[in-house]
């Protein structure tokens, strides 16, 4: 029988950001999206769970702040159900990402969680969501080209890879077209697209009509429509 080899450095690190005990609190009173609680003691960035009533399922919330010894939270979702003196239990690992090729042709959330009815994501990968930014001299320059299919941009405006481009324009003039071809026909592997404050029936037009099955099959869509919480917004932009 072969011998397998452990890998303990991938070990170490999946437990350095865990927290071996139970920090909880206490909901105190909440003022539109922000909570203060008394507890749990957590850094900012960290993720709580607000407890509701028996059966039903709790409310993440984020660490802002802290006033006069309490804690400031912002949910990430719905903020209905939460009453005073309810229980804040702190995450025992810090905020990840799921990644890896089981990604590919899926819809998430700004929290990661599935939205187009497939089933788990099934990841066994997971990078900090808060992750630092990479050193400004050790970045590539630009020098190559990206072809992104596009021949009016590749001609006129031509586009480098690694290069961050805008493109703004009035509403129904064709943004969502043009970013629809670009992830369909650019010579990349994986496309990442981030649909942050969109209505939600721009959402499924954009995935049918302008992304369609073959540029979605090679993309990963990270979708945090207007009617969600800002603070889920937020993470849907930290997480694509």
């Amino acid at each position: 029988m072969p011998l397998r080899t452990v890998d303990w450095q991938g070990l170490y690190d999946s437990l350095a950001g865990l927290t071996p005990y139970l920090l909880t609190g206490r909901v105190k009173d909440m003022v539109g999206l922000v909570i203060t609680s008394r507890g749990p003691e957590g850094a900012v960035g960290r993720i709580c769970d607000i407890e509701l009533s028996p059966g039903e399922p709790p409310i993440p919330a984020e660490i802002v702040g802290f006033r006069g010894g309490e804690v400031m939270l912002m949910p990430q979702g719905e903020v209905r159900g939460i009453r005073p003196q309810a229980r804040v239990v702190l995450r025992t690992q810090e905020a990840m990402a799921p990644v890896g090729e089981a990604l590919l042709g899926r819809v998430v959330d700004g929290l990661g969680n599935p939205l187009d009815g497939k089933g788990p994501l099934g990841t066994r990968l997971a990078y900090p969501l808060y992750a630092k930014p990479l050193n400004p001299c050790k970045r590539l320059p630009i020098h190559e080209p990206l072809d992104v299919g596009i021949r009016a941009i590749n001609g006129l405006l031509t586009v480098g890879k690694g290069q961050r481009i805008g493109i703004f324009a009035g509403s129904g003039v064709g943004k969502s077209t043009l970013l629809g071809m670009m992830a369909r026909s650019t010579r990349s592997d994986v496309s990442i697209i981030a649909l942050i404050g969109e209505r939600g029936r721009e959402v499924k037009e954009f995935l049918e009509n302008n992304l369609g099955e073959q540029g979605l099959a090679r993309s990963c869509v990270v979708a945090a429509t207007s009617d969600t919480p800002p603070l889920a917004r937020l993470r849907g932009a930290n997480l694509a």
